[in-house]
């Protein structure tokens, strides 16, 4: 009987593929980067042809690590990079153009326009999100408007959209299947997550074909099934959700109140809301948290563009650190007498302010700056970050339920492993914070779900059991410290928005 999960976990920067057993272990798994591609300033794009031959290259060598057969796995479940743009041709499944990247910010000055034309409140009524550059939609539309014949094409019913999920899915069943999961499409802009359709007046007003547009389904559901060109064997795909959605459920945060951050390449921190779409009123993100039997689950968002990656800009950027683990050594031996603070602002900021167009900054240099002090303010910028998210989210949700949200926050991803990262983040929030056994929780939800669809995993409730604490953290810096420390990176923030 086949009693292991493949799960796909395609990424901005990697693809990775992990093979889980019948009690949710970590058996095998491998991991592939790929090119980033920067064409202008603000600018980011990924070829859809690297991220379809590293799927299937981790997936085979991660079968061969665990040595386990095509016909050993159950299911394939997939997350994803969301909100990324990939469209091709129905025909030769073909790409028209780089997968146009979540960070890229070239529809800025449309989304201005859209914003001055009174079409915000109308789209975040529908869609629970604001019109930026982050979201699909706006991406979708200059595609389909600077390549040369998409548009005749697109409205000829010849091209297909798809966030990164739905490309893997069509190519993995050989164009049998279009489809999309319903966390994924609410984060496209053209979605309505109240109704639970796409929606025709926000695709009419970007001009969107809506025949180009997936079906969309349960997080647990039929994708369809993955030929024996990618395995060895046919296996049905049957779980996906949005990267940070799919760590939502990784961390079993299926109670209203419960709050998870997940630390990748950038931050995104979600608090379930349960049956309730909380319309935030600092400019949060309103989305679907996970979709069963029709049925969604909202969640309140926030969104750090720049996180792990900013210790990539120390490595890649600034070349002061050979391998990310050197950061944390780095930040021990800091200058305490520095203030040094970073904006990480590469590609603008994300929540609660939404500035596309403002790029980073740092402050309180002196000629004793060095990698050190550098390092520290990395960290501490996500810490910083992280802690202007929730007080957003505290705010909405008090407005919402007249009370606060949980306030033991779970954290997961890459830097997540830092415990002095997380010692910052736990001091800056004053709150504790719990790190899990499996920080690869994203990865986990994803094998979740298909594995639960298969009838091999527990039901939620089980599932939620089997969540284990690998570290607490607890605050330890006085009220003093933390309010000038917070007091000095708001000034800065507001000094980098000015610039």
């Amino acid at each position: 009987m086949a009693n292991h999960i493949l799960a796909i976990d395609q990424g901005t920067t990697s693809s990775r593929a992990i093979v889980f057993d019948a009690d949710l272990k970590v058996v095998a798994s491998a991991q592939e980067e790929f090119e980033q591609h920067f064409p202008a300033s603000g600018w980011v794009e990924h070829d859809p042809g690297d991220l379809w031959s590293t799927v299937q290259s981790t997936c085979r060598a991660a079968l061969d690590e665990a040595d386990v057969a095509a016909t050993d796995i159950a299911a394939i479940g997939i997350t994803n990079q969301r909100e990324t743009v990939v469209v091709w041709d129905k025909t030769t499944g073909a790409p028209i153009h780089n997968a146009i990247v979540w960070q890229d910010r070239r529809t800025a000055a449309l989304c201005r326009k859209l914003v001055a034309a009174g079409h915000e409140p109308m789209v975040t009524e529908k869609t629970g999100l604001l019109l930026d550059p982050y979201f699909s939609g706006t991406k979708l539309k200059w595609l389909l408007d600077e390549v040369e014949g998409a548009r005749g094409k697109a409205e000829a019913g010849d091209l297909l959209f798809g966030t990164v999920d739905s490309f893997l899915i069509w190519k993995m069943t050989g164009g049998a299947r279009h489809v999309t999961d319903a966390t994924n499409a609410a984060r496209t802009l053209l979605y309505n997550i109240r109704a639970g359709q796409w929606d025709a007046d926000i695709c009419d007003l970007l001009g969107i074909p809506m025949a180009m547009l997936p079906e969309v389904l349960d997080c647990a559901a039929d994708f369809g099934v993955a030929g024996a060109e990618l395995l060895g064997a046919e296996v049905p795909i049957l779980g996906v959700a949005g990267d940070q959605q799919a760590a939502t459920v990784g961390q079993a945060c299926f109670q209203a109140g419960m709050l998870k951050s997940t630390y990748g390449t950038g931050c995104f921190a979600l608090l379930n809301t349960g049956d309730t779409l909380v319309t935030s009123q600092n400019r949060l993100l309103g989305t679907i948290a996970y979709q069963f039997d029709g049925v969604p689950t909202y969640a309140l968002e926030g969104s750090i563009f720049v996180a792990g990656a900013v210790v990539q800009w120390l490595r890649d950027g600034l070349q002061i650190i050979a391998d990310a683990k050197e950061t944390q050594p780095l930040a021990e031996s800091a200058d305490a007498g520095q203030d040094v603070v970073l904006v990480p602002a590469f590609t603008g900021m994300g929540a609660p302010y939404w500035q596309p167009e403002c790029r980073g900054a740092v402050f309180g240099l002196t000629r004793a700056t060095g990698p050190a002090e550098m390092a520290r303010a990395a960290l501490e910028s996500v810490g910083y970050q992280t802690r202007d998210l929730l007080e957003a989210m505290q705010a909405d949700w008090a407005d919402s339920q007249g009370d606060a949200a949980q306030s033991v926050l779970r954290v997961d991803g890459g830097m997540s492993a830092s415990d002095w990262a997380m010692q910052f983040l736990s001091d800056i929030i004053d709150a504790p914070v719990d790190r899990p056994e499996v920080l690869e929780t994203t990865a986990l939800g994803a094998a979740w779900l298909a594995g639960m669809r298969a009838g091999i995993y527990p039901d939620q409730a089980g599932f939620a059991k089997t969540w284990a604490l690998e570290r607490h953290f607890e605050p330890q810096m006085d009220d003093a410290t933390r309010a000038e420390k917070y007091d000095r990176w708001g000034r800065a923030v507001q000094a980098t928005l000015g610039v």
